[in-house]
C-alpha cells in the first residue's frame, strides 16, 4: 500500500492539468444571441406582444408600465404562474423556435441561444426529460440512502454504545443528503432556469462533488482519526465554499461551475480507479463499473450537442446514466460495510 500517497500526489497534477485545459480559453456568445433575425423578432416581439401567430398577454403593457388587462399572473393558466414566463422570455423562446425551423428547412444545424440549446417547453417545463431523469436518480438516492441506514443500524451488530462498526457511517449520511439535493435543485433548475434556481442547482453540486472528493480521499487513505479528517477535509471545503460565495455574491457563471465540478470529478475518479487496482476489496468489480460509467457519463457532460427533436441532449443522457451509477454506487458502500464491518469483528475476537 505503500506507492498509494505517490498516486494520490500524481493525482493532484492531474487536478491542476484539467484545471488549466478547462479554464484557459476564450469565451464566445451564443451564435443565436448575435443572428439578426432572431434579434429582430424579438425586439418586434416585445412591441407588439406577438411572435409569429402567438400573442402574449402579458406583452401588453400600458404607458404606466402596468398591463393593459390586470396583472399578467392573473391571466396565466395556473401551471405557469410560479414558472415566472414574462413577455421578454416568452418573445425570446418563440422567436428562437421560429428560427430554428427556418434553419432547418434551409439545412442548417441549430445553434445555441443566450447559453442553451434549443428545447421544447412540455407544460411549461424547460427542458421535461432532463427534469425528469433528475427526479428518478433522486429516488435511486433516496432509495441508496434508506437502504444503507437499514443496513448499518438494523441488519449488522452494533457497538456496545449503539454506534456502528463502520467508521464512514456519518461521511455516506451526509453524502446521501447532498445527493439528494443536488438533484432537487437540479430537476428545479430544468424546470425553469432563473436566477435563483441557477444558484441554487450550482451550489448543490459543487457542495454535493467537493464532499464526493472528501470521500474519496479519505476512503482510499483509510483516514479513521478525526484529526487527519480534518485536515484533509478543510482545503477541499475551503475552495468549495470560495466557489459557491463567487457565484452567488460576484459572477453567476454555469460553465465554470461545470469545469469546477468536471475537475473535482476527474480527481475522485483516478483516485477510485487507482484504489481499486491496489486495495483488492471484494466489491471491485462494481468499483471498476463505476470507473468506467462515470467515464462515460463525464464524457457526455465535455462533449455537449444539440437535443434531438427539442428534447433530449448531452446532459439529459448525463441523467440517464447516472441513475444505474447511483445504483450500483450505493450498493458498493453497502458491501463496503459489511466487508469493514466483518474484518473489525474479527479483529476484535
Amino acid at each position: 500500500m505503500a506507492p498509494l500517497p505517490h498516486c494520490l500526489l500524481l493525482l493532484a497534477y492531474s487536478f491542476f492539468f484539467f484545471f488549466f485545459l478547462f479554464f484557459f480559453h476564450p469565451v464566445y456568445a451564443s451564435p443565436g444571441d448575435s443572428d439578426p433575425i432572431y434579434k429582430d423578432c424579438v425586439v418586434q416581439c416585445e412591441k407588439s406582444g406577438c411572435a409569429g401567430d402567438k400573442c402574449f398577454q402579458h406583452c401588453k403593457f400600458s404607458s404606466d408600465g402596468k398591463p393593459v388587462d390586470g396583472p399578467w399572473y392573473l391571466q396565466e393558466p395556473l401551471y405557469l404562474r410560479w414558472k415566472q414566463w414574462d413577455c421578454q422570455t416568452d418573445c425570446r423562446y418563440h422567436c428562437m423556435l421560429a428560427r430554428e425551423e427556418e434553419r432547418s428547412n434551409v439545412g442548417d444545424k441549430p445553434v445555441k441561444y443566450h447559453g442553451k440549446w434549443p428545447f421544447r417547453r412540455v407544460y411549461g417545463i424547460q427542458e421535461p426529460v432532463a427534469v425528469a431523469l433528475a427526479s428518478l436518480n433522486l429516488a435511486v438516492q433516496f432509495h441508496g440512502w434508506i437502504s444503507f441506514f437499514i443496513l448499518i443500524y438494523y441488519k449488522l451488530p452494533l457497538k456496545p454504545n449503539k454506534k456502528t462498526y463502520y467508521e464512514y457511517t456519518g461521511l455516506w449520511h451526509i453524502y446521501g443528503i447532498l445527493a439528494m439535493n443536488s438533484c432537487f435543485w437540479n430537476a428545479a433548475f430544468h424546470s425553469r432556469d432563473v436566477e435563483l434556481t441557477e444558484k441554487l442547482d450550482c451550489s448543490s453540486a459543487a457542495a454535493f462533488i467537493g464532499f464526493s472528493l472528501i470521500v474519496a480521499i479519505l476512503r482510499a487513505l483509510n483516514v479513521r482519526v478525526e484529526a487527519a479528517r480534518v485536515m484533509v477535509s478543510a482545503p477541499i471545503i475551503s475552495f468549495v465554499t470560495t466557489h459557491i460565495l463567487y457565484l452567488n455574491f460576484y459572477k453567476l457563471d454555469y460553465g465554470l461551475n461545470t469545469k469546477v465540478c468536471l475537475v473535482m470529478s476527474i480527481t475522485q475518479l483516478l483516485i477510485w480507479a487507482v484504489w481499486a487496482v491496489l486495495s483488492r476489496h471484494p466489491s471491485q468489480c462494481k468499483l471498476w463499473m463505476l470507473v468506467f460509467g462515470g467515464a462515460v457519463a463525464m464524457l457526455l457532460e465535455a462533449f455537449d450537442f444539440p437535443p434531438y427533436a427539442g428534447y433530449v441532449d448531452a446532459h439529459a443522457l448525463w441523467h440517464a446514466t447516472s441513475i444505474p451509477l447511483s445504483y450500483i454506487w450505493w450498493s458498493f458502500v453497502r458491501d463496503d460495510a459489511e466487508f469493514r464491518t466483518a474484518a473489525l469483528l474479527k479483529k476484535a475476537e
